[in-house]
């Protein structure tokens, strides 16, 4: 679409479209501005008239039946990208489920790095309303946990 909406006038010879300065001129004749106004109106078009003419549209068979494929396949999941970006990234990269790199909660009871409980007081953690817990030690060189002030003063 950039191809056929761009210009070809040669930037410097003082025969740009409305008077326009020379970078704007190139930028102008890259063709961007007319496919994006394009695929605006290609796109923007159909929901327009869709809007006017609401029962013209949904007494048609055939957007019934696209609409009923657009509704199944939305109920799937399968149109979520983030699902096949997930997947994808967890076959690349190999990623297990938490138990396979911290252990279970009874794993790291017995090991010593059972989860600490945070009080109140760890306001400047996240904005002040942060109550939560820690999972296994602060760093697996550090050993376990002791308090909340351990990780105070290593901080």
């Amino acid at each position: 679409v950039a191809s056929i909406t761009g210009l070809n006038i040669t930037p410097g010879e003082g025969e740009n479209i409305f008077g326009v300065s020379d970078g704007a001129q190139a930028f102008l004749n890259y063709g961007f501005q007319g496919a994006v106004i394009t695929t605006i109106l290609a796109s923007i078009t159909w929901q327009l008239a869709a809007s006017a003419f609401p029962m013209a549209f949904l007494n048609n068979p055939v957007t019934y039946i696209l609409l009923c494929i657009a509704l199944f396949l939305e109920w799937t999941g399968l149109s979520a990208g983030a699902w096949v970006l997930a997947r994808l990234m967890k076959k690349a990269t190999k990623i297990q489920y938490d138990e396979v790199y911290v252990g279970t909660p009874e794993e790291r009871i017995a090991n010593g790095r059972a989860d600490k409980e945070f009080g109140d007081d760890v306001g400047h953690l996240a904005g002040g309303g942060f109550v939560g817990h820690a999972c296994g030690s602060h760093d697996a060189l550090d050993g376990p946990i002791k308090s909340k002030d351990a990780i105070d003063a290593a901080a």
